[in-house]
């Protein structure tokens, strides 16, 4: 998918209306609620283990290793590769985002 269509994407005023929601939420909870309430089950475990494709190829691992440990299938893993490479950048920008959070979560106090 092309740049200029993925833009087209968010034309849409519904679509435009999620992404906006999206950001508005600045808690994990908030967020999981909303995410569970929007998506089945199956849709969040689908995104979290793409999203975990993305890093570990990121990282470097292989598709066989990619696909131990997320169970995607390799079209999946390759279309995700695809867009690690080709993409928007969404990927990247946000697992650099997240790491860089992670990185600043204190320790839990015992």
């Amino acid at each position: 998918m092309s740049r200029n269509l993925v833009s087209k994407l968010w034309e849409e005023p519904a679509n435009a209306q999620l992404a906006e929601a999206l950001c508005s939420i600045d808690d994990a909870p908030t967020m999981q609620q909303f995410l569970r309430d929007v998506m089945t089950e199956k849709e969040i475990d689908e995104i979290s283990s793409r999203l975990q494709a993305a890093r570990m190829l990121q990282a470097g691992a292989t598709y066989v290793d990619v696909i131990a440990k997320t169970r995607l299938s390799s079209r999946t893993i390759a279309r995700i590769s695809n867009w690690l490479q080709n993409g928007t950048g969404g990927y990247a920008a946000v697992i650099k985002v997240a790491k860089t959070h992670h990185d600043h979560i204190p320790p839990a106090r015992a």
